[in-house]
């Protein structure tokens, strides 16, 4: 059996980092993280539902695609901060140029439009 002064600090401390827990989660989730979106259009500047998106972690070399939804739009959310990502596009044949979303980029929010050529 522990002393009463042990069991008392026990306590204690547990109370004090179950109230840091959630303020770190809210930080994490908050702070830490961007979401990407734009558009993919053809030469013509016409949207292209159903173009696929890759989008390049720089760091672990990890892709992740998304399929255009109607309007050609695309959206990556959860993305690191501290991470450059280079995004690009294809559909059918054509690939856009790769663009770069850099930890230079401060913007919770970016928008990156992809433009598909030959």
């Amino acid at each position: 059996m522990m002393p009463r002064s042990l069991v008392t600090l026990a306590i204690a401390l547990a109370l004090f980092i179950g109230a840091l827990v959630p303020k770190a989660i809210a930080q994490a989730t908050d702070g830490d993280t961007r979401s990407v979106s734009g558009i993919v259009t053809n030469a013509s500047g016409d949207p292209v539902p159903g173009a696929v998106v890759q989008l390049k972690d720089t760091k672990t070399l990890q892709i992740r695609s998304y399929v255009c939804q109607a309007g050609g739009r695309y959206h990556f959310t959860g993305l690191s901060t501290d991470i450059t990502y280079e995004l690009r596009a294809i559909f059918q044949g054509a690939s856009s140029k790769t663009k770069r979303l850099s930890v230079f980029d401060g913007a919770k929010r970016p928008v990156i439009d992809l433009k598909l050529e030959k």
